[in-house]
């Protein structure tokens, strides 16, 4: 079953050119402009800070700036968006068999065995009706440790393989030891099973998949033998947390615009998400095996973070890596609150350090090097951002103790005789159009539905998509400091041997206490009032254009609590704010996972309904 890759007639050379142009002259503009303002008096220990930390966080903030301008004039230009940047995607629109078997691969460690079932058995029943179910089979592979959770686990499969049309091609196997986590897991089953499967994919415990999707993936990849892995935009299912609610209204509308542009020029070295993705088996057992790094953890052993690293391994194998930038058909959970996101990316944190140690290794493409350069840039522009800013509320402090600032006058003293009207007038404006630059994969997502009239009705009209972008808007203001913070702290902690320890999410609704809020996040509002005084004193007049970041750490906690709330979330479904497209208007594949959308008398969304039962029910009325 080996197959070698195929030449394509595609070029990357010249929109790389034009990218790495674009990003370098801007993120050279940006920097410049920046050290003219804080050098004109010379510069001090405090200035080489701020330019040293400004330098780590430019490359990630405008890259994702030209992504989501070049995607958004693609989008509007072209007549098929998709197909400009990922012309392969025809090959999977043709009703061709299905050439080799495809495995997929539910990798379980304590997970609620309700919800996996449920997203499985819909997965498999939407393969059926997409009349593809006989070229796939499951393999329900369990690290599970909790007695009572195996048990259940076993119990539910055995009742499904009981009523499956072919129940051969259900599989369950728990580890007797889990042996490097999720990734020994998937490597156990390649060795035992990979032979038999042209392709296999993995599916995350709270993954969900459509058949129609997953039978057009597979078209794809059997009539391009140089594709090594393959994957759409994976999006958000229908939630009543009010922070799973926000979180991911702000994610979906802006990822078609980025993630266009991004293709446009990553094209065949594209980043892996590490789920819902199509992978050719045999390319992936002989070149994508990871390996240890030397050491002990959290920076040595095992590669947390495997998704990228594989991708990277591909790639220099001479295969594929593509992302069809299409929404529809592939369907995840995110965390329901605060604590849960800060669990979740702090471990991506700790795999995505671990990639400092493979950026000198030999043999990885420019562009996988690259892509893992920016994975470890991604997570260390929140401390540089943060260091940033302390850096400049020193230097605010030092100004204003020196020279006694006061605004419209220039002090008499040092540093404070550059601080004219005129310079604090440039360095506001610089501001405001760096945080434009950093809004702008939202403005674009926001513009790109605006502009298309069954996406605007999609998200609840107009009037309801502005008002969920307000919200979200003062969301990520939040979020945004909060993350940086939390990131600090864990990566200050690596070299001492700080890090995550595995553990299943917790993906199911739930409230944060207040008190439970207060432990967790209280060195962000500590912060926030540390910036908030220091400013205060030093630089009263330039105190509104920090609140933005100060207001954000200061309200962390009550933030944490307040969209944990359940009846918050319940007023954002009656609303209609804040959903996402399938909670208006659920897919076949959404509805046999249990998630109904109901309305009451006003014709407004309710919480849409999660109960296993829904699903034979659906499954005998469709």
């Amino acid at each position: 079953m080996t197959s070698s890759p195929a030449a394509r007639p595609e070029r990357f050379g010249l929109r790389r050119t034009i990218f790495a142009l674009l990003v370098l002259s801007t993120m050279a503009a940006a920097f410049g402009a920046f050290a003219w303002l804080i050098g004109r008096g010379g510069y001090t220990a405090l200035d080489w800070l701020m330019l040293g930390c400004l330098a780590l966080t430019l490359p990630w903030t405008i890259i994702g700036f030209w992504n989501a301008v070049i995607g958004l004039f693609i989008l509007h230009t072209k007549r098929d968006p998709a197909g400009y940047v990922t012309p392969m995607l025809r090959d999977g629109d043709a009703e061709r068999p299905l050439h080799g078997r495809t495995a997929l691969l539910m990798a379980v460690h304590d997970e609620n065995p309700d919800a996996v079932f449920r997203h499985l058995r819909a997965t498999v029943e939407s393969l059926d009706r997409a009349g593809s179910g006989a070229a796939f089979d499951v393999f329900v592979l369990s690290d599970t440790r909790d007695q009572a959770i195996a048990a259940e686990e076993e119990q539910l499969f055995e009742a499904w393989r009981r009523v499956d049309l072919a129940p051969e091609r259900l599989r369950y196997r728990r580890r007797a030891v889990n042996t490097d986590h999720k990734t020994g897991n998937i490597w156990e089953w390649l060795g035992q099973h990979g032979k038999d499967y042209a392709y296999f994919v993995t599916l995350d415990a709270d993954s969900l998949m459509s058949g129609r999707l997953l039978t057009r993936l597979v078209r794809i990849m059997d009539q391009n033998p140089g594709l090594g892995i393959l994957q759409t935009l994976i999006v958000g299912l229908p939630s009543a947390s009010a922070f799973a609610r926000i979180f991911q209204f702000g994610m979906r509308h802006g990822m078609r615009s980025y993630t266009t542009g991004s293709a446009w020029w990553l094209g065949d070295a594209g980043p892996y998400w590490g789920h819902n993705a199509l992978i050719r088996t045999d390319a992936f057992i002989r070149h994508c095996r990871l390996p240890h790094l030397p050491g002990k953890p959290p920076l040595g052993g095992l590669i947390l973070s495997h998704d990228q690293v594989e991708a990277a391994l591909m790639r220099r194998a001479g295969y594929e890596v593509r992302v069809i930038p299409e929404e529809g058909g592939s369907f995840e959970v995110n965390p329901p609150t605060l604590p849960e996101f800060i669990r979740r990316d702090l471990r991506w944190c700790q795999g995505n350090m671990q990639y400092w140690r493979l950026l000198p290794v030999g043999g990885f493409r420019a562009m996988g090097r690259l892509q893992l350069a920016l994975a470890v840039l991604m997570y260390l522009a929140g401390p540089a951002w943060l260091g940033f800013m302390l850096a400049g509320l020193a230097k605010a402090m030092s100004i204003g103790l020196a020279g006694g600032w006061s605004s419209g006058a220039q002090a008499e003293l040092g540093d404070a005789a550059i601080w004219s009207d005129a310079v604090v007038t440039l360095g506001i404006g610089l501001f405001a159009i760096m945080m434009t630059v950093n809004l702008t994969p939202k403005l674009a997502g926001l513009i790109d539905v605006a502009l298309r009239p069954e996406a605007r009705r999609a998200y609840g009209g107009g009037r309801v998509l502005a008002t969920s972008a307000v919200a979200e808007f003062f969301f990520a203001l939040v979020i945004g400091p909060a993350m940086a913070v939390a990131q600090t702290i864990f990566i200050a902690g690596l070299p001492f041997g700080r890090m995550v320890r595995w553990e299943p999410q917790r993906r199911d609704d739930h409230s944060v206490a207040f008190s439970d809020a207060v432990r967790g996040l209280w060195p962000q509002c500590l912060l926030g009032l540390v910036m908030l005084i220091g400013f205060a004193v030093a630089m009263p007049s330039v105190l509104p254009w920090t609140l933005p970041v100060v207001g954000g750490l200061l309200l962390a906690i009550p933030f944490a609590w307040l969209t944990a709330r359940p009846s918050l979330g319940r007023a954002l479904t009656r609303l209609g704010l804040c959903a996402v497209p399938e909670e208006r208007e659920a897919p076949l594949t959404v509805q046999l996972a249990g998630y109904r959308p109901r309305a009451d008398g006003t014709g407004r969304v309710l919480l849409p309904e999660v109960d296993p039962r829904l699903v034979d029910a659906v499954i005998e009325r469709a």
